[in-house]
């Protein structure tokens, strides 16, 4: 699987968020990257039953059921700060049968969905993330095609990103902190958009709580 980054670029100031979109998309094709169909990766959080915790003793534990277009016979369950789960599509059918455990919140469903473009070895995703009807967010996931590795290929990574996302550049993902010289999956790329959205649905809480 090819090393990507996953990040969030703020909207731009005066401008609305799908101006920012199309100002990225703008500089990626004036650098000579070509469209390449269109991609969305959702989340849908589930959190432990109620009637769980009270017969167990147990504190709630939440987890986030994601798709991702570019594996489409996948299904991915993340745990908070626990494993990661690959199991194929009928996952979503088993978690309709675990509701007794596992209760869909389904208010947090958020999803980032946008295009594709190819530009020599990288491959762009500029994509506007949205919960329910409103649009949140700005997701750029950028991968290196011919590399593996994450050490292997981050300031490559960088540089490129760079060029079209300028100040806005990511600093190196968490998730690669822990990969070191080992293959890059496509659950890392699954554990960077899970903090992407938990990002942006922290965001959006805070300016609601100061309203009394």
């Amino acid at each position: 699987v090819p090393v990507p980054s996953v990040a969030q670029v703020p909207v731009a100031e005066g401008k609305s968020l799908q101006q920012t979109v199309e100002i990225l998309t703008r500089k990626l094709e004036l650098l000579g990257a070509e469209k390449q169909g269109t991609f969305c990766v959702d989340c849908e959080t589930y959190h432990t039953a109620a009637s769980t915790i009270s017969s167990q003793g147990q504190t709630g534990k939440l987890m986030y059921v994601m798709h991702n277009s570019e594996y489409p016979l996948s299904c991915f369950a993340l745990f908070e700060n626990g494993p990661c789960l690959i199991a194929d599509a009928n996952f979503d059918i088993l978690m309709v049968k675990l509701k007794g455990f596992f209760q869909n919140a389904k208010a947090n469903k958020i999803e980032s969905r946008g295009t594709r473009y190819q530009y020599c070895d990288f491959l762009v995703k500029v994509g506007t993330v949205t919960m329910g009807p409103s649009a949140r967010g700005i997701s750029v996931e950028v991968e290196y095609c011919p590399c593996v590795i994450a050490n292997d290929c981050w300031n490559l990574l960088m540089e490129f990103m760079q060029s079209f996302m300028g100040n806005h550049t990511p600093g190196i993902p968490s998730v690669f902190g822990t990969k070191h010289d080992s293959i890059y999956s496509p659950a890392d790329t699954m554990v960077q958009y899970m903090e992407l959205f938990n990002k942006i649905r922290k965001q959006q809480q805070v300016p609601v709580a100061g309203i009394r």
